[in-house]
């Protein structure tokens, strides 16, 4: 079958999904199970026919976004905070989850951009970190204590200025989508730079060791929760450039919704970051090798799993239930 006549058949059809989705039209459970089960025909014989189309890329997300209908349906029998972390979060993540790579790989080639800026320039570091900030460290280094600089201050005070500073952060990685993306990838320069200069700085001063034990005892936490609050800026980006069928406005609205609901995910790890980086990374090189790095693998492969591993599992989970339900 040509495409376009494919097309001209399903027109009217994924028309009416797109109103059931946006919610101009009521369905009962049973009546979204069959048009869902009808969507993914569609798309199995647009993927097969025509995979490099623009229809099949559209029909993808329309099965994406009546997927996510379907099971909002349902009534939700556990708690609502519950729901919201082990099923609402990841399913939206597993939807959503190329702007986690796109996020991933440019927060890769800025902190690359980074480190190349340290090397070939000494001053880099002075300006990006500031010259204080520098000197104090190289005092720090010298005495044998490269993470001395999260020594000062007070555990609840720092913990607390830590905490709200790292939310600043990610919700100007995550609001700045507005601008199409282009403002959150500003952001995530910015950081990533930041971040890559300050790696190389201690690489240069012989005391990336020691620094590492240190900064990635929080930094796993912060640093991850920052790449997904760029992959959130980037959705809402995306949302305005590219509304495919809906409106710019029906658009928005839901890639603010969706995107909105994964930062907040990201929180609790924000959170998490700041207690360590306020209570434990001060002692990290007191305490044993193998305890820092068992906390530093243990903190990767928590929110590792959360973002990368569970998402799918918890799609293909429902999407297992929904059809047998169908059938």
């Amino acid at each position: 079958m040509r495409e376009v006549y494919f097309i001209k058949q399903n027109k009217e059809k994924w028309l009416g999904i797109e109103q059931v989705i946006q919610g101009k039209v009521k369905k009962n459970p049973d009546d979204l199970s069959s048009l869902y089960i009808n969507l993914i025909n569609d798309l199995s014989f647009a993927q097969s026919y025509y995979p490099k189309s623009n229809t099949t890329v559209y029909l993808n997300h329309l099965s994406s976004q009546m997927f996510q209908k379907i099971y909002k349906t349902k009534r939700v029998e556990e708690n609502r905070l519950m729901y919201f972390f082990k099923t609402e979060v990841p399913l939206l993540v597993y939807q959503y989850r190329r702007y986690l790579l796109y996020a991933f790989l440019f927060f890769i080639l800025f902190t690359a951009i980074g480190v190349l800026s340290g090397a070939y320039d000494k001053d880099f570091a002075n300006i990006i970190l500031g010259e204080e900030y520098v000197n104090e460290t190289i005092e720090n280094i010298k005495k044998g204590n490269a993470v001395g600089v999260y020594q000062s201050g007070s555990t609840w005070g720092s913990t607390i200025g830590i905490i709200f500073n790292n939310i600043r952060v990610g919700a100007r990685l995550y609001i700045y989508g507005v601008t199409g993306g282009v403002g959150t990838l500003y952001a995530l320069l910015s950081n990533s730079v930041m971040l890559g200069s300050f790696q190389y700085f201690f690489y240069d001063y012989g005391a990336l060791k020691d620094s590492a034990r240190g900064i990635w005892l929080h930094g796993v936490f912060e640093i991850f929760a920052m790449v997904v609050e760029a992959m959130c800026g980037l959705i809402l980006g995306a949302s305005i450039l590219f509304p495919r069928t809906f409106s710019r406005f029906n658009s928005f609205k839901t890639g603010f919704k969706d995107s909105f609901k994964i930062f907040l995910s990201t929180i609790p790890f924000t959170i998490c970051a700041g207690i360590i980086e306020g209570y434990v990374t001060r002692h990290a090189l007191k305490m044993p090798l193998v305890v820092n790095l068992a906390l530093i693998i243990t903190s990767l492969a928590i929110i590792g799993f959360y973002y990368f591993v569970y998402p799918s599992v918890v799609y293909k989970r429902i999407n297992t239930n929904t059809n047998d339900a169908v059938l």
